[in-house]
């Protein structure tokens, strides 16, 4: 079983009722919704206003890949917090971020640069180009790109550092592409940037993105290291050879 915490600030859908009509159940419910279909999942949901924001180091030692979705309140989750999920993701917990994910504490701690972008909500078509068709992030999708009816539009640049590895490109009808789909590896753990999944679109429920985060979270997963690196500090060590004379 792959373990998987669905954490979602579940902000926006205490004040608007446009939200609230299309995620009743909050964000994370949604994505539970269509994640715990796949039986070698284990899901778990995680909010802002749990406890420690309910990722105590207890709950991020039982996750095999955590999935991240924050927007309007990515200040208030703790620094203490953000850390402790960067320090997971090193010791090789995977992560997948959703849409405005790239400018939460956590995403920007493992990028190292702002994560800045351009945006604008027009409710734009996006058709989504598949760049690297022999990832398994994009198993299943037996087409060379698939469209969005509506999402926010993201446009470069994109300040991340370079992805190991692009596997989508968005392009809107307002002229903007945005590099949608992106992997990157940070010590012992995988990271996955996914760009749709506006809190007022139905994104979510759209089979192509529902296949491919259920992809990124197989993709995701890691074998804990059972020798722990040195991620803390640098370590001293002895001589493995004895000295010659």
């Amino acid at each position: 079983m792959i373990k998987v915490t669905i954490w979602n600030e579940n902000q926006h859908e205490k004040t608007s009722e446009e939200v609230r009509a299309v995620h009743p159940n909050g964000i994370h419910g949604t994505l539970k919704s269509f994640l715990e279909k796949d039986e070698e999942l284990m899901i778990r949901t995680a909010t802002l206003d749990d406890p420690e924001c309910g990722l105590t180091q207890e709950v991020l030692d039982d996750t095999d890949v955590l999935i991240w979705w924050g927007h309007m309140a990515h200040e208030k989750v703790p620094d203490e917090v953000a850390e402790r999920v960067q320090k997971a993701v090193l010791d090789g917990m995977g992560a997948v971020f959703l849409h405005s994910a790239h400018h939460s504490k956590p995403f920007r701690r493992l990028m190292g640069t702002s994560c800045n972008l351009e945006w604008r909500e027009t409710n734009d078509r996006e058709r989504i180009w598949i760049t690297a068709p022999s990832s398994p992030i994009v198993k299943g999708v037996n087409a060379r790109y698939f469209e969005l009816e509506a999402e926010e539009t993201y446009g470069e640049r994109f300040d991340i550092p370079e992805p190991d590895r692009l596997i989508m490109i968005g392009w809107y009808n307002g002229g903007e592409v945005f590099r949608s789909g992106c992997c990157f590896n940070r010590g012992n753990g995988k990271i996955f940037y996914f760009q749709p999944g506006h809190e007022t679109f139905r994104t979510f429920y759209h089979p192509t993105v529902q296949l491919i985060i259920n992809n990124a979270v197989h993709w995701a997963a890691n074998e804990r290291p059972t020798v722990k690196g040195n991620t803390d500090s640098c370590l001293h060590s002895e001589r493995i050879e004895p000295m010659g004379n």
